[in-house]
Parts: C-alpha cells; structure tokens; sequence
C-alpha cells in the first residue's frame, strides 16, 4: 500500500470513529447499550437470517446479468461471489464508486472473464438497484404524507435522493451517447501519460490499442445487457426483492428491541439513509447509521437511543456479515487463483 492509499484509509477510519464518537454522545451511549443488552436474541437471528436472503436475492441478480453477458456462475458461487464484491464496495470510500474497479477484478478472476466483463457486470447490478430503490422512495413517502406531515429533514433527503439519481441517470446517458467517442479518443489520450510515468513496460501504442479493445468491449457488453430484456426485468425484480428483505431485516431489528415500525416507512428510509454510503468513509460506514437515526428518528417517533441500538443491530446484518462473508470469499478465491 502507498502513502496515499494508507492516508486516505486512515482518513476513512478517523472519520467512522468520529462520526460514530458523535452518535453516541448525542443519543447516549449508555442508554444504546442497555437496549442492545434488551434484545431478542431469537429475532436478532432472524435479522441476520433476513439479511442472508437480501444477500442471496442480489446474488442471484449479479449471475442473472452475467449470464446475458455468457458468464455461467454456479449458482452457490454466485453468491460467494456477490459477497466478494460487497466486500470491496465495504471497505473502500465512495461505496460503490470506489469499490467496483476492485469488485470487477474479483469477478472476472473467479468467473475466468475478460475484466471489462466483472466490471459491466456489477456496474449493471448498482445502476438497476437505483430503479426499484427509487420507486420504493416515491411510493413509501408519497404513503407516508397520507397519514403525518412531510418533515425538513425527511424533504431534504427525498430531494438530495432525486438529485443524485438523476444525475447519475444524466451521466450515463451522457456516457453511452459518447461512447463511440470515448472508444476513439480516450485510449488515446490516456496511453501516453501512462508512459510518461516512467512504466518502461507499457509500450504507448501496444497500451492504446488494449485500452480501446477493453473499452469497446465493455460498451458492447452493457449494450447486450440494454437488449435482452426479460433478463433485464429478472434482474430489476430481484434488486426490487433484495430491498424489501432490507426492510423486513429492520422491521425485525426494531422487533427485537420490543418496537413495532410500520414497514411502510422502512421500505423508503432504506433506500434513503444509503445514500450515505457516497461518502468519504469506508462503505459509508458511520454516516449510513448517522442517517438512519436521523431519519428514523422523527418518522417512527421513538427515542433516538432504541433507533441507534436497532440500526446497529440492522448493520450488524447488512454490513459486518456480508464483509465477514466477503472477505472470507476473497481470501478463499485468491489463494486458488495463486494455486
């Protein structure tokens, strides 16, 4: 690791730990802790069992989109797989803006394809959780102000939602009408800065024309995705089920402390306090538990300690295990590919 990864890792860490350090002191971690200790244990379980099938629904989504790309993934190491990939967008800043490029290189090692493969494939899988993740959003809230009144916060985070997702909508359609474009021209642009590096084993016109191949194969592989759409609705409904077994894990996590939440507000504040994983913090960690109590907060009308103590619960399911998972999946993985 260089001096600039092990500094932005550093970074990441202080940061979850002062983030964490403030949530605390502001709902009281002594109160947190006695509703921990206060806990179901049988429903604890079930929110790792829930969380389990949330990880199994969008693995089965990732083998889904490879397959469309004629990548066959037994269907057990798909999930291993999947995990592997969460793993990555876990440990690293930005979520799945850091976490992809390192995701794609674990799945095209284990899957044996091309790079570009792994990478249009779970590039795939993180645009169409957007889809379902945003109808849930419209609906939950549009729900919700049926029966209480639209706070600030719950505003602010609808619109900051809104405004993400479009503009991610924007730059892919920015990047796919530029395709043909980016395939002729950036390769070219790209090659002799790598060179000028002072990596005398990249030839600049060898590097160029790899860089254009991978290129032009990955847009070909997102175009095969785009047109095969009953794969495509598969792959939209399993995202769209993986959200629902998030919402039914939280709903049990707050069961388990003795509260009971309408599912209807935790089928939009999942989606919503993920957003907090677009931050500078290792797969957000820190800021999506941040945004849960803030939201979780004035829409349940429970106390903010009983909220932090289910989140946590709900993270331990969501976050820890899959990283557990994941990482040993990655460690398994590559030692065989060293083998």
């Amino acid at each position: 690791m260089d001096e600039r990864n092990r500094r932005a890792v550093l970074i990441g860490a202080f940061g979850t730990i002062a983030v964490f350090a403030l949530l605390f002191v502001a709902v009281g971690a002594d109160r947190v802790l006695d509703s921990l200790l206060s806990a179901d244990p049988s429903l604890v379980v079930l929110t790792f069992a829930l969380a389990l099938c949330w990880l199994a629904a969008w693995s089965l989504m990732l083998r889904t989109v490879l397959a469309t790309l004629g990548v066959g993934v037994p269907l057990g190491k798909a999930f291993f797989v999947y995990a592997g990939a969460v793993f990555a967008n876990s440990v690293t800043p930005f979520g799945q803006a850091g976490g992809e490029p390192v995701a794609a290189l674990f799945i095209s090692n284990v899957s044996e394809s091309r790079y570009e493969t792994g990478l249009a494939g779970i590039a795939t899988v993180d645009v169409l959780n957007v889809v379902p993740s945003l109808s849930l959003v419209f609906v939950g809230v549009g729900y919700y102000a049926t029966t209480a009144a639209v706070g600030e916060r719950l505003e602010t985070a609808v619109g900051s939602a809104v405004a993400l997702s479009v503009g991610v909508v924007l730059l892919v359609v920015l990047v796919w009408r530029s395709r043909e474009t980016l395939v002729e021209r950036l390769p070219a642009s790209v090659a002799p800065r790598i060179a000028r590096l002072g990596l005398d084993r990249f030839d600049p016109a060898t590097l160029e024309a790899d860089l254009a191949d991978r290129l032009g194969h990955f847009f070909e592989n997102l175009e095969r995705i785009s047109t095969d759409r009953r794969r495509l609705a598969a792959a939209i409904g399993l995202s769209l089920t993986g959200w629902l077994f998030q919402a039914a894990a939280l709903l049990t996590a707050f069961a388990a402390l003795g509260y009971s939440v309408p599912l209807s507000v935790l089928v939009f504040v999942v989606p919503l306090a993920n957003l907090a994983g677009a931050t500078p913090l290792p797969g957000g960690l820190g800021g999506i538990e941040a945004a849960f109590v803030a939201l979780l907060v004035p829409t349940t009308g429970i106390e903010a300690a009983a909220v932090t103590a289910a989140v946590l619960v709900f993270r331990g399911a969501v976050y820890w295990m899959p990283v557990v998972i994941g990482g040993v999946s990655v460690s398994v993985f590559g030692v065989r590919e060293l083998r």
